[in-house]
């Protein structure tokens, strides 16, 4: 196992309110990105997902902050303008090329008009989702237009895994949004990594790239054994697909840094001429 990754984030740090967390891999992508933030809630109804967490924030690797089990009663009217990101990885299963049916939006365990509604109560400066490819075909275009009818500037990218150097390709959609170019420019001030790293020759990008994934390719994951407690046994089974699961659903942390750092060029870009 790598080196563990211990929580350095003073209190004046922006704060994250994480939606369908998972083992927190977007958050862990803000890390590596270099935007340090403070995690004050998380929002995950799995189990086993909600006991890593909890798992992590007493060894440290996590600050502490309170976990709802429900995002649909979910009080987000007291977190209004406590919240400077909102960060999700919805479910996928309504827009995946896997899923059968593909219902979209009209599928039961669509979040996105929850997460919507508390993204318009609460009004975070950023927002910053994650969802399969086939999302670009089957709701994104709602989700677009939502966020630039609460106010927000939005953009979207498709991101995957080998890129990084990692052996398996794993694209998703990666949407960013902000709510005005004023906070934009804050974040500019806030952050040079990305700045830094545009103007380095793109042979010299794919080197940092691939140090960031060496660094944290061993500290993504829960921790767990593939040896059984009992000779001959098959203990743990169970817990063995919920991990499965749970890594299964979750986002690579490296792929949200990448996503992070360049959709946010892309729309400081885009405001350099709006906001001038």
């Amino acid at each position: 196992m790598g080196k563990t990754h211990y929580v350095d984030h003073t209190k004046n740090a922006p704060t994250v309110l994480s939606f369908c967390s998972g083992y927190g891999g977007i958050e862990r992508g803000l890390d590596i990105a270099g935007f340090k933030h403070r995690v004050i809630t998380y929002v995950e109804i799995e189990a086993y997902a909600i006991a890593n967490l909890v798992a992590k924030m007493e060894s440290n690797q996590l600050d502490a902050a309170t976990i709802y089990s429900d995002i649909k009663t979910f009080p987000s009217h007291i977190f209004r303008d406590k919240v400077s990101v909102i960060t999700g990885g919805y479910p996928c299963q309504p827009f995946s090329v896997a899923a059968k049916k593909r219902k979209g939006e009209k599928d039961p365990r669509n979040l996105w008009e929850f997460i919507r509604e508390h993204i318009k109560t609460i009004r975070p400066i950023w927002c910053f989702f994650e969802n399969v490819e086939g999302h670009l075909k089957l709701g994104l275009q709602t989700v677009i237009k939502d966020l630039e009818s609460l106010g927000y500037a939005s953009t979207f990218g498709i991101f995957g895994t080998k890129e990084l150097g990692f052996i398996h390709e794993r694209k998703r959609v990666f949407i960013l949004a902000h709510s005005d170019c004023q906070r934009c420019k804050w974040w500019q001030n806030q952050n040079d990594i990305q700045k830094r790293i545009q103007e380095l020759p793109k042979v010299k990008q794919a080197v940092v790239w691939s140090k960031i994934e060496r660094r944290v390719r061993n500290e993504i994951s829960p921790g767990f054994s593939a040896k059984p407690l009992l000779d001959r046994r098959t203990d743990g089974t169970s817990n063995r697909l919920d991990r499965l699961r749970l890594l299964g659903n979750g986002v690579v942390p490296q792929t949200a840094a990448k996503a992070w750092l360049t959709l946010n060029q892309k729309l400081l870009e885009q405001n350099e001429t709006r906001c001038s």
